[in-house]
């Protein structure tokens, strides 16, 4: 079936955080994710500030009378 290679460039010994499985046609791509051990922002925080910024980004129409 598929042949499982070892990644030799980021070697660690903990599980990832989370894996997604996307299928595109016959072919599946693993994704492996990793957060930060020491860390004390947490995913909301991370999506409030990806909001704000696409908020003050965007382009607010000119309203005239």
């Amino acid at each position: 079936m598929t042949e499982k290679k070892p990644n030799t460039t980021n070697h660690t010994d903990r599980r990832p955080d989370c894996v997604t499985e996307i299928r595109m046609g016959n072919t599946v791509l693993v994704v492996s994710g990793f957060f930060k051990k020491d860390t004390t922002v947490t995913a909301a925080d991370k999506m409030m500030k990806v909001l704000e910024a696409e908020t003050a980004a965007t382009h607010k129409p000119s309203y005239t009378a």
